[in-house]
């Protein structure tokens, strides 16, 4: 069986392309960065939209490594057998989640800009405001902010390290462990997770507010996760990496969890506009108004079939699940649409529906930043978990 395993992981890095990958990515990102913010700088119209096109930016990089570090603790907290082999690739992941930490900071000289509640005249001339002072303040807000951010540091730094650390010294234990935590942790990401989404985009109107908000950006961080997850795996394939490694059954699996959670998005995002539809309530339904007019109608629509519909049918068929060559475009695809999601919850709130240099920019810069992390880490450790205690299972894994 060891001889099997063996032959099996085979390239265990990336190894010079990965060092090539993680140059040029990380060029490009800096570059894009450099120029995003040299243009706020020098040109007045630039700098009223630079930080709402970077949170729309760095909302969908966080998604990624967010989407990352839940399906590792899910993984555990099952005892999940057939994903050990992928399961590398979702730690890479949510291991950079601290970089995301990092990417996070420009948003607190960002807040007076982003969010109205945080001006102190605006609070005084206002009473719903005013009631909502004691959980919408400046220092409550930063305290919550690094709070949030600390927490993904600590859970991905212990999935990941102690995963890591398996691979040479194959302590069955550290398996035992990490699934013992998972539950926990898994609460924990949940709260912490809703309440940012609550925090860093759904208070971007103070007035509006919905119980299920933390669930949508949940939802559509998870099918990005899924999106990328197969994209980036298509990709070490053809470049020839986990060749023998990752198989049509484990995509299998990743397309219908990416299905599955297509239709989460779809349910939850219905739901959510539903309710808000037939209550019709002034202060509830203006923010679903301003989502459907001066051009975020057609956004709208867009996301209805591009986000929905489309995937939707192009990912019910058996065969293209089954077929990593072109399950690859729809999961390009809703990674691209993931980002419009995002840019449809924040823009109607502080910019425009005219896309702006800035949003590509900055998509491009923090992607960028992103992908030179993945890359820096597939370097360093193995694509794969070379000593997990279900890692033949994985490897021999076929679906029913």
């Amino acid at each position: 069986m060891q001889q099997t395993v063996e032959l099996l992981l085979e390239r265990r890095t990336l190894g010079e392309t990965g060092e090539k990958l993680r140059t040029r990515a990380l060029l490009l990102g800096l570059l894009a960065l450099a120029f995003a913010v040299g243009g706020a700088l020098a040109v007045p119209a630039w700098k009223a939209r630079f930080f709402a096109s970077y949170l729309v930016a760095f909302a969908w990089v966080l998604s990624f490594s967010l989407g990352g570090l839940f399906f590792v603790m899910l993984q555990h907290l099952v005892h999940a057998g057939w994903s050990v082999v992928v399961r590398r690739l979702a730690e890479f992941f949510a291991s950079l989640l601290p970089l995301c930490a990092l990417l996070a900071l420009p948003l607190l000289m960002g807040l007076g800009q982003l969010y109205h509640w945080s001006h102190p005249e605006a609070v005084a001339a206002d009473p719903l405001l005013q009631a909502k002072a004691p959980y919408l303040n400046v220092p409550f807000f930063v305290l919550r902010f690094f709070v949030y951010l600390g927490f993904w540091w600590w859970a991905a730094r212990f999935f990941t390290r102690s995963s890591f650390s398996q691979d040479q010294s194959g302590d069955v234990n550290v398996t035992r462990q990490l699934q013992r935590r998972a539950a926990p942790f898994m609460i924990g990401f949940a709260l912490t997770l809703t309440f940012a989404a609550f925090d860093w985009l759904m208070s971007l109107d103070p007035h509006w507010y919905s119980t299920i908000f933390g669930v949508y950006y949940f939802a559509g961080a998870v099918v990005g996760f899924f999106a990328l997850l197969v994209v980036l795996a298509v990709s070490l394939q053809r470049a020839g990496f986990l060749r023998r490694t990752i198989t049509v059954e484990h995509y299998h699996d990743l397309g219908k969890l990416l299905f599955a959670f297509v239709v989460f998005w779809a349910y939850i995002a219905f739901s959510q506009f539903m309710l808000i539809w037939y209550g019709n309530i002034p202060e509830e339904t203006a923010w679903i108004m301003r989502r459907m007019s001066e051009g975020f109608g057609i956004v709208g629509l867009v996301l209805l079939f591009g986000h929905f519909l489309l995937p939707f049918l192009l990912l019910l068929p058996r065969k293209i699940k089954r077929s990593p060559g072109v399950l690859f475009y729809p999961a390009v695809w809703l990674v691209l649409v993931h980002y419009l999601d995002l840019y449809w919850l924040v823009m109607p709130e502080v910019g425009s529906a005219t896309p702006h240099p800035l949003d590509l920019l900055l998509a491009v810069g923090l992607g960028g930043v992103w992908l030179a992390g993945f890359a820096h880490l597939a370097v360093r450790f193995p694509l794969a978990c070379q000593k997990d205690p279900r890692l033949f299972e994985s490897l021999t894994f076929e679906n029913a």
